[in-house]
């Protein structure tokens, strides 16, 4: 009779929304964008625009530990 793999009972599921905002370094910093980029940006002046593209550190332990529970897998897939 084979053995059967061992397998975990249950799997995290990832937020999607929250993996797709963020992203860590390779020093473990949890990376954001900026909000605002989308729509109703014609009367916004080019230099903010260009600071869109600009993604800023997650300031805060809370705000990390959140995101760290809604995606636990973010350190090691991106």
């Amino acid at each position: 009779m084979p053995r059967k793999a061992k397998t975990t009972k249950y799997k995290m599921k990832t937020h999607k929304a929250t993996a797709k905002r963020f992203r860590a370094t390779g020093s473990g910093k949890l990376l954001r964008t900026k909000g605002g980029k989308s729509h109703l940006r014609r009367n916004t002046s080019e230099r903010t625009k260009a600071q869109f593209t600009e993604m800023i550190p997650v300031e805060g332990k809370g705000y990390q530990k959140r995101v760290k529970r809604l995606a636990p897998y973010i350190e090691k897939n991106h």
